[in-house]
């Protein structure tokens, strides 16, 4: 498995992939890997010859006071599982070789998608997701892109970016992986304490009723309520608990059927931040 630090080697290396008529398969992350990162690289095989993986903890998606000091960073050990789920290289770059000495020459703005969920607590942050992912997409080139689910307004707003700019990539989503206990995995578990780590489950296990709930035509902002008070009971910090179309990510108050929407939500356990969803149909 190669280790690449510059975009020069990355395009050289993608460039003579492609001459042997190789499709090339991209999987960005910023590092801290776990079983969730490992089972997109094993979809990434499942479509395409050659799997290259980023690991770049971006700094243009952390607002000033969240983690981006503390993020983890675990390189070695990131390699060897990308090395272990077949992943054939691995571009590993430095800030300054993304971005150079600024950061804000050219900016995104997004006009709808990022007002509600995470983007209404995260200013810039989707901005700066789209900057970077823009940017590795050009440097990759794939014909493929894999993301999961689980950062599912991520996912929406990358898909607007590629059909509005009409990249020449297919973005290919993947289904949340999660612990037995169903806590999605997320490389900020780590941060968990053993109590914490034991409340976690209740996440889902609140979205799970709570769905149940609205597709039984019980009042959404009550159900909204409920899960709320409930997650507080249990020494949980609310961000935000949301019901949302699908296709536009605005809040709906009741349901249609035949219609598309998530439910999602960022809570807090001690200081860290944990988000999950459920997408379901009326």
């Amino acid at each position: 498995m190669h280790v690449f630090q510059t975009k020069k080697e990355v395009i050289n290396w993608v460039n003579s992939r492609k001459k042997e008529d190789k499709t090339i398969g991209f999987v960005p992350t910023m590092g801290a890997l776990h079983s969730g990162h490992k089972s997109l690289m094993k979809l990434a095989q499942s479509h395409c010859d050659e799997i290259i993986v980023s690991i770049f903890v971006n700094p243009t998606q952390f607002g000033p006071n969240e983690d981006f000091n503390r993020y983890p960073r675990t390189l070695e050990a990131d390699c060897m599982l990308a090395k272990e789920a077949g992943v054939h290289a691995v571009f590993a770059p430095s800030a300054e070789e993304i971005y150079g000495h600024s950061h804000s020459k050219i900016t995104f703005s997004i006009n709808g998608l990022n007002t509600h969920l995470c983007g209404k607590t995260r200013s810039g942050h989707f901005e700066g997701v789209l900057l970077v992912v823009n940017k590795l997409l050009n440097v990759v080139q794939p014909h493929n892109a894999f993301f999961g689910k689980k950062d599912i307004q991520q996912c929406i707003i990358l898909q607007s970016m590629v059909k509005t700019l009409d990249i020449p990539v297919e973005l290919v989503l993947a289904e949340t992986v999660r612990e037995q206990d169903g806590l999605a995995l997320s490389s900020r578990n780590r941060y968990l304490s053993s109590s914490d780590r034991e409340k976690a489950p209740l996440i889902y296990k609140t979205l799970k009723a709570s769905k149940s709930s609205i597709l039984n035509r019980l009042s959404v902002s009550k159900v909204i309520t409920n899960a709320i008070n409930l997650l507080k009971e249990k020494d949980f910090l609310i961000d935000y608990i949301e019901l949302v179309n699908e296709s536009d990510l605005e809040p709906v108050s009741e349901i249609i059927v035949g219609k598309s929407y998530i439910l999602a939500c960022a809570v807090y356990l001690g200081t860290t931040r944990l988000i999950d969803n459920i997408l379901f149909k009326a």
